[in-house]
């Protein structure tokens, strides 16, 4: 592969919120999550999972827990005085938190502890670190899966969108709803689907204003 066709399909990633109603080929599905099979993790540890939602009554209710989670801060945030702040939470990131909606596929990215012979032999033997960090260990190697993952899609001619809101908001309805053991994260969700349309290219800071070399 050239370069420039690398840097193509990495800068022309978008986030995308509107799809068509085509439905996803299952090759298309299957060669994406191959593709993020082959990222890398700690000691090759492969703390992802993915369960893949093509039923449109399923998602439509994941995106109504994500409602009800937020009208209910929303109750709440009135009730102590924040007037603003809960029509803000309602009227704006409502909207944005249940962009999933019109997708014809939501993949729910989950993330396994951290598990390896280090740790077994020596880490937790020494007692290295609580159950938290290994938690955050499997959640640092889940995301490097799903940046493949969207790579994947979109060299494909599909669109994503990465959100947290529904997990941030509903994630112990969502874990229930989809019977996830508590031992497994919910990272967060992704939109799979034909885009409507192409979003415009967002700013992004120069180089130098994210480098710093030392020599």
């Amino acid at each position: 592969m050239k370069y420039e066709d690398f840097k193509e399909i990495v800068h022309g990633r978008r986030s995308v919120r509107k799809f068509t109603d085509q439905v996803i080929a299952e090759e298309d599905i299957y060669e994406i999550m191959d593709c993020a099979r082959y990222a890398p993790s700690d000691t090759n540890s492969q703390t992802w999972e993915f369960i893949v939602i093509r039923n449109k009554d399923k998602v439509k209710k994941i995106e109504e827990m994500t409602w009800d989670a937020i009208h209910k801060l929303a109750a709440r945030a009135e009730e102590n005085g924040k007037t603003k702040e809960a029509k803000l939470l309602t009227r704006s990131f409502g909207p944005y938190a249940t962009a999933f909606s019109g997708a014809p596929v939501l993949i729910i990215c989950l993330a396994t502890p951290y598990e390896s012979k280090f740790r077994e032999k020596i880490f937790d033997p020494i007692e290295l670190a609580e159950e938290s960090v290994w938690e955050e260990e499997g959640i640092k190697s889940s995301c490097l899966a799903i940046q493949n993952l969207m790579l994947a899609a979109h060299a494909r001619g599909l669109g994503t969108c990465p959100m947290t809101g529904p997990v941030l908001l509903a994630q112990d309805a969502i874990r229930d709803f989809l019977d996830i053991p508590s031992k497994k994260q919910i990272n967060m969700v992704i939109s799979l689907g034909h885009p409507q349309d192409q979003p415009k290219k967002l700013a992004r800071k120069a180089v130098e204003e994210i480098v710093t070399y030392v020599d």
